[in-house]
């Protein structure tokens, strides 16, 4: 398998980024989980998640998305994605979400061959547990996923003090689940993942 170029000189490349597809990639709030009325219209891609897949793809990092909605909605929510971001469909009647099973066929679809700097990037607690249990490194977004649950007209509508309240509130969550960093949303996700290989190369695993 081809190897990134170093996020940092010394620092060792990371294996594989999984990411969720609802509240993560795409469909900001995850809103295809809170509305029974969910479709393509709410499929946009969230802050900075093309860039980030564009920063990956160049780093030659395999990359794959996760869900449990049914296969018909999440091929329309990820139509905005690039096609050679990897999608891995777990049935939820199957060891569903927290189990780490979806993360494991996730990596063994990207023929991944190690867990060690393999990471989960989800603001959906379920998920992120999920790569806690499978032993991946976890970033958990704080603005994005079922916990703040909003779109992003109605984010921006919010007062900063109200802006600040749901992310504060989020962050303390996904911290008290055991992730390894929080982000506002993938637009910091290439200094996050800059500042995970240099915690792999103290020695810190996750």
């Amino acid at each position: 398998m081809p190897h990134a170029e170093a996020l940092h000189p010394a620092a060792p490349n990371l294996t594989a980024v999984l990411f969720g597809l609802s509240g993560c990639l795409v469909d900001f709030g995850a809103r295809a989980h809170n509305h029974a009325d969910a479709t393509p219209d709410h499929a946009e891609a969230t802050p900075g998640a093309l860039d980030s897949l564009r920063s990956l793809q160049q780093q030659q990092i395999p990359c794959a998305w996760l869900d449990e909605l049914p296969s018909a909605l999440t091929r329309m929510l990820s139509a905005t994605l690039p096609d050679w971001v990897k999608s891995s469909q777990h049935p939820a009647t199957i060891n569903p979400w927290p189990a780490p099973d979806a993360c494991w066929q996730a990596l063994m679809a990207l023929r991944v061959c190690r867990l060690e700097g393999c990471v989960l990037v989800s603001g959906e607690p379920r998920l992120l547990q999920s790569g806690l249990n499978a032993g991946l490194w976890t970033i958990g977004l704080a603005s994005c996923g079922s916990l703040c649950g909003l779109a992003p007209h109605e984010w921006q509508a919010l007062s900063q003090k109200e802006r600040e309240q749901l992310r504060g509130k989020a962050t303390v969550q996904l911290f008290g689940l055991g992730v390894h960093s929080v982000i506002d949303h993938l637009g910091e996700l290439d200094t996050c993942l800059a500042d995970i290989s240099l915690r792999r190369l103290k020695g810190e695993k996750p």
